[in-house]
């Protein structure tokens, strides 16, 4: 049985994450990036795949973990009838190579531990050849890789597997360090735990010290924050929407996507979580990425990117793996990547407004990018299209795109009126006001009274919820409050948001899914533009309820059976977290008025 998504913590070095689970088993790390193959994937098999086991080799009475204040660093703390031993689990900041850290200390009596260390790269299949070093210092090479293995005590191997069986006594410590290399370069020196845990814990303290936000559930928002700082790549700012592949939406189903990946649809969301927050480089780094990645024939871009801006994100499946619980099929790469998607357009010229708030000029490239990008939105934006849920099934036309298609307009036009940039506006106003009259007559269904999931539908979509966020229409227009509150009757399962109703959308697939967490944050903010604030605290404390005990949410949450559910952890459901916290507080506005507030300035 696996253990439950919500069982994992997880450490990072800003270029790579590994989940480790409350059982002390690191079951999932790609190496040396989010998007490399996996070396550790009993997540989606079993210990043959590869994992890394450190933990009481005798019966666990009770495990209890937290990860250091203000840090990524995992602590996790193992009672046994022996005595207590605690595992610190952490991966430092990258100088050439990436190290895996673990470091066992006795607490009190003796505790006999047991190691077991299984490396499987190219998703579990591939067996290394391993070499000893020395009594306490292994090599593990499979083709491109080098994995050296440093331990603190004797380590044997056979099959293909590392192993450790030592007794810890109280004050003692005992590390293990792996680390990566390619196979063709010189075996990386080892390292000093105990120095590479300073150094750690000193990154993290120091890169917390810029968060300005001191508002409601100060400690979720910046333990989100670190979540966020963790999924980006520092190399080149890309931040991945999940460092996992295949995580269910559904247990048994297929419903199974590879989301190592940058998304253009987090742009706004996510400039404006680390903005709020004070994080300025971060959002510099997130939009020069932004830049990077849609420079180029606006006709030739895409909803989403490689983590250094790649363009080809081939899907494929892994058939020697089981999956998550026998979740079918394991998937490496997205083909949503090739989708027509029009509301990026309006995310990404959102995301530029975002950046632009404050700064005394504009760089012609950004100016230049954008004309390009309008112009070619003008010509597609009537077209039917996969959405934001980006459908398998047959194109539509979306309510959604093409509120987003008349951001894109309407934020290019703010910031070329703002700055005096060469451009078209009188044009654009009349194009902003054409897609305006054509959503509010096909997107708003007289019949049933509300805005509706795609022209011509009676079906609802949580995504509706953008119409008040986005200043398309205010939150008291009439038709808007009636969406508001169908959504609330029709999409809700227990107080959280499904994102649309499965019986009445095609959306090509098979089978079903749980409540969606970004869809709850969305609802919440919807609640404070209405006035209902009691509304909507209670619905941001229930969702604060639904993270596990270090603080993660994955994608979606199921209320019936008290389980998380997607990828994990996901940046989507940290970024909802973030913003509705900063909307709850009043920090800088409420979310109607995101185009108008002040939150900091980059040249965009």
């Amino acid at each position: 049985m696996s253990a439950a998504i919500e069982d994992y913590g997880i450490i990072g070095d800003c270029e790579s994450v590994a989940l480790v689970g409350r059982n002390g088993s690191i079951d999932w790390l790609c190496w040396p990036r989010f998007d490399s193959d996996a070396c550790f994937a009993a997540l989606l098999g079993t210990p043959e795949n590869g994992r890394w086991l450190l933990a009481p080799a005798s019966t666990v009475k009770n495990t209890a973990r937290r990860y250091r204040d203000h840090t990524l660093i995992l602590e996790t703390r193992f009672e046994t009838e022996d005595g207590t031993v605690s595992v610190v689990d952490f991966m430092p900041p990258r100088s050439g190579h990436s190290d895996l850290v673990r470091i066992v200390r006795g607490e009190s009596g003796h505790v006999r531990m047991a190691m077991e260390l299984t490396i499987r790269f190219d998703y579990g299949l591939s067996v290394p050849w391993i070499s000893s070093v020395g009594e306490e210092l292994l090599h593990a090479v499979v083709g491109p890789h080098l994995i050296v293995v440093n331990g603190g005590t004797a380590l044997t191997h056979s099959d293909g597997t590392i192993r450790a069986d030592f007794t810890i006594n109280p004050g003692e410590t005992v590390s293990f360090v792996i680390m990566h290399s390619p196979s063709h370069q010189s075996a990386p020196l080892p390292i000093s735990p105990g120095a590479a845990l300073a150094q750690t814990e000193r990154f993290w303290l120091d890169w917390v010290t810029h968060c300005t936000y001191r508002g409601l559930a100060a400690d979720a928002v910046e333990r989100s924050l670190i979540v966020l700082k963790a999924l980006t790549y520092a190399p080149t700012g890309g931040i991945v929407a999940a460092p996992t592949t295949s995580l269910p939406e559904e247990i048994g189903g297929e419903r199974n996507w590879d989301y190592r990946y940058c998304w253009l649809r987090d742009a706004t969301f996510t400039l404006l979580a680390f903005m709020n927050a004070g994080f300025q480089s971060e959002a510099v780094a997130w939009r020069d990425w932004l830049l990077r990645a849609v420079a180029g024939k606006a006709s030739q871009d895409q909803i989403m990117y490689g983590i250094a801006g790649e363009r080809r994100l081939l899907e494929w499946e892994v058939s020697w793996l089981p999956g998550y619980e026998n979740s079918k099929p394991v998937r490496v790469g997205n083909a949503a990547a090739t989708q027509l998607q029009l509301d990026v357009y309006g995310e990404v010229a959102d995301a530029l407004h975002q950046a632009r708030k404050g700064a005394s000029s504009v760089p012609e490239q950004s100016a230049a990018i954008e004309r390009d990008w309008i112009s070619y939105l003008e010509q597609i934006w009537m077209q039917p299209d996969e959405g934001i849920w980006e459908i398998r099934g047959e194109r539509q036309q979306f309510t959604h795109s093409k509120v987003m298609a008349w951001v894109a307009v309407d934020r290019a036009i703010k910031d070329f009126e703002r700055f005096k940039l060469a451009g078209p506006l009188d044009h654009w106003r009349a194009l902003r006001d054409k897609i305006h009259q054509n959503v509010c007559q096909y997107g708003f269904n007289a019949s049933v009274g509300t805005f509706v999931q795609s022209y011509g539908s009676t079906a609802l979509d949580a995504s509706l919820l953008l119409i008040p966020l986005v200043g398309f229409l205010p939150a008291s227009d009439p038709r808007v409050v009636a969406t508001i509150e169908a959504i609330e009757r029709d999409l809700v399962v227990d107080g959280f948001v499904l994102r649309y109703d499965l019986e009445k959308s095609d959306d090509g697939l098979a089978g079903d899914e749980a409540t969606f967490l970004l869809c709850s944050f969305w609802l919440v903010d919807c609640l404070i533009m209405l006035g209902r604030d009691d509304d909507a605290k209670h619905l941001f404390d229930r969702l604060l309820h639904v993270r596990n005990d270090l603080g993660l949410l994955a994608e979606e949450y199921d209320p019936i059976s008290s389980r998380q559910l997607g990828n994990f952890p996901q940046a989507f459901s940290h970024i909802g977290l973030v913003n509705s916290a900063v909307n709850l507080s009043r920090a800088v506005g409420p979310v109607s008025q995101r185009t108008d507030t002040e939150p900091g300035a980059m040249a965009a």
